[in-house]
């Protein structure tokens, strides 16, 4: 991979250099700046589907990169539904080319109740206080701390900051072009979603994060009266036949780093299903062998090679049919993986140099199922990266969302520190 044990002995410096020591003092300076950037940025409504909302959100963040030297565009991403992408791009000549990589967009929509940024002591409460836009705080701040010692001089650093990670747009050919073109120009990639932090407070590292993928299942059955189920003449039914490959699926796919779930089933003498919104009907009688049923759920894996050699499991169990009964299964992609990778080790090895020069204790890599899919992984193809660098939070995605406003700037130190070795 790009970054090896042989490039990472230059950026495991045992003290702290002059531009580093005077970065974090700028970032103790404006602690409290960046916590009024951080309300005002959650007090602006930007779920997915509230256009307006994220691009009132780039409106705010663009001034602030330009003003750092970056030659910044929004890409409007109308095509797909979409609010867009800001791109903020500086030019340099030495180091490591860093791309960095955050969201604009929250699951809270404009009609959900949980609206507002609340300080309670040292923690916030607030929609995307945590995902992402303590993140987004963390990422500028970072940059703004080393702008002022001259450490962006010279440095190869772009920023893709999309609008709709929570809910891409479709295709994401387009969704997510811009970021993956991105990724085909740099060489390293860190993300600002949220940190990892067990119950014990110990904070981990994301060196990788498993695929989101969707598939559906859809059986067929004789239709009859239910004295002759199980005949020659009507089979099992569609019913019976969902529920063999259902309990085959739990049975037989088992294996690490994978999940498969179950979200919706639907059976009966009837069937509506609303493929786009994932949501139905179903109608029937005791008495009547149903001759229809659907499934839809998800897989998550650690490699596209996991995916594949699942699905053709999956694909096998679904061709074993009950009697007189059809299945078929289709799969649909969203996120792809992010595999663990020596060279995504040798970064968390620059994080861990980091955390040692900030008296912090060293950071073990998190084991992929206790995180979701990101956007990184779509530019893991092309270089190494780490996730999980934004704001140390709980509850994302739910009212009562909060961020440990107290590990705000220890945060933004690690980011500044660690762009700053890998640019040199």
């Amino acid at each position: 991979m790009l970054l090896t044990a042989a490039t990472t002995a230059g950026v495991l410096a045992g003290e702290l250099t002059s531009p580093e020591q005077q970065a974090l003092l700028t970032i103790d300076a404006t602690t409290a700046e960046a916590e009024a950037l951080l309300e005002t940025l959650v007090n602006i409504n930007s779920g997915t589907l509230n256009i307006a909302g994220v691009r009132q959100i780039a409106d705010i963040l663009r001034p602030q990169f330009e003003a750092l030297g970056f030659t910044v565009r929004w890409n409007s991403m109308d095509q797909v539904q979409r609010a867009g992408t800001l791109i903020a791009e500086r030019q340099g000549t030495h180091g490591r080319k860093v791309l960095l990589i955050g969201h604009m967009d929250t699951v809270f929509e404009p009609a959900s109740p949980f609206q507002k940024f609340v300080r309670k002591g040292n923690i916030a409460e607030g929609p995307g206080t945590s995902d992402m836009k303590g993140g987004l705080v963390i990422m500028l701040y970072a940059l703004k701390a080393l702008n002022a010692t001259g450490a962006l001089d010279g440095a190869n650093i772009s920023v893709v900051l999309t609008g709709d990670e929570e809910r891409p747009g479709d295709p994401l050919s387009v969704a997510r072009r811009d970021l993956i073109e991105a990724g085909k120009r740099n060489q390293v990639a860190l993300e600002f979603e949220g940190g990892s932090r067990n119950e014990s407070g110990r904070e981990f590292a994301t060196i990788a994060r498993r695929s989101a993928s969707m598939w559906t299942l859809r059986v067929q059955g004789e239709e009859g009266h239910s004295s002759a189920i199980f005949s020659d003449r009507m089979g099992s039914g569609a019913i019976f036949e969902m529920s063999r490959i259902l309990d085959a699926f739990q049975s037989k796919l088992k294996e690490p780093d994978l999940t498969f779930n179950v979200g919706l089933v639907l059976g009966g003498s009837r069937v509506d299903y609303d493929e786009a919104n994932v949501n139905g009907k179903a109608a029937g009688k005791s008495n009547i062998i149903p001759p229809v049923a659907i499934a839809h759920g998800d897989i998550r894996t650690i490699s596209d090679e996991q995916l594949q050699r699942v699905r053709e499991k999956m694909r096998q169990i679904v061709n074993e049919h009950l009697p007189r009964t059809k299945a078929e299964i289709t799969f649909v992609d969203e996120y792809p993986s992010m595999p663990p990778t020596e060279g995504n080790r040798a970064i968390l090895k620059v994080l861990n140099g980091v955390n040692r020069d900030l008296n912090l204790e060293s950071m073990e890599a998190l084991p992929p199922s206790k995180r979701g899919a990101g956007d990184i992984s779509f530019v893991a193809p092309y270089l190494d990266g780490l996730s999980g660098l934004g704001a140390v939070g709980a509850g994302a995605h739910a009212p009562g969302e909060t961020v440990d406003l107290t590990r705000q700037p220890i945060q933004t130190k690690r980011a500044a520190l660690l762009i700053y070795r890998l640019t040199r």
